[in-house]
């Protein structure tokens, strides 16, 4: 069980890509985000540019030359992202407008909440894998996470509860069930529910996009095995 809580949580806490910059020659600060947003391929709005250094060409006569750092305001990836879903929504023709947060997040915002959420949060889980598959080829890295009208903290409170349901059936029936195929922060999430449950251990299975839990029921023996590193664990 912690194998693979470890592994969820690796993939849930992985770092945020980092943000690049760059130095440019050019006229104007408008011109050096028209520079930036064609190097990066996003839009000149999406570019944060400081003057470093102006050379005034013939004493200001003849205009002058600035020395400009650039840079994407969040990773490229996730501004990316953000456009991707926003043309996704309006296809969809739905009245919603995708936020960034400081922590990787892509929160939707607007009337539609309840549309895009969908059936136990499917049509949401289903945007999120998109985007990261067509937005996220650097696997090293924190994939995006959606949010939408307080889903992500519902939903945390409805597996904690079904955590503790499934772990009560495997107990009751002695052989291991099997939940619904879930994101890597819903795995974690039960994970972290039954770490501390001595009838029950969970492993996770398959791959994704079906990777899903498996709640496996404990016998008196390998709970008594489990419980003797515990004693030692007083000294530390």
């Amino acid at each position: 069980m912690m194998n693979d809580e470890i592994r969820e949580r690796d993939n849930e806490q992985s770092p945020l890509p980092e943000i690049e910059s760059a130095v440019v020659e050019c006229s104007s600060v408008d011109e050096a985000k028209a520079k930036g947003a064609e190097m990066w391929g996003i839009k000149a709005d999406d570019v944060e540019a400081s003057v470093i250094s102006e050379d005034k060409k013939l004493f200001g006569l003849l205009g002058s030359t600035y020395k400009v750092e650039i840079r994407p305001f969040a990773p490229i990836s996730y501004i990316k992202s953000c456009h991707f879903v926003n043309e996704v929504l309006d296809k969809m023709d739905l009245d919603l407008i995708p936020e960034l947060t400081d922590d990787g997040m892509i929160n939707l915002v607007g009337e539609d909440a309840g549309v895009v959420i969908g059936r136990y949060g499917e049509t949401l889980k289903a945007l999120e894998y998109l985007t990261n598959l067509v937005c996220h080829d650097d696997t090293s890295t924190r994939r995006v996470r959606f949010d939408c009208g307080g889903y992500r903290a519902r939903r945390e409170q409805t597996l904690k509860r079904l955590a503790e349901s499934i772990a009560r059936e495997a107990r009751q029936k002695g052989t291991p069930v099997s939940l619904e195929p879930m994101s890597s922060w819903e795995r974690r999430l039960i994970h972290i529910a039954l770490r501390d449950n001595k009838d029950v251990e969970t492993r996770s299975i398959g791959e994704d996009p079906l990777r899903r839990v498996l709640v496996c029921p404990v016998g008196r023996g390998q709970r008594d095995r489990g419980r003797r590193p515990q004693r030692g664990r007083r000294f530390s």
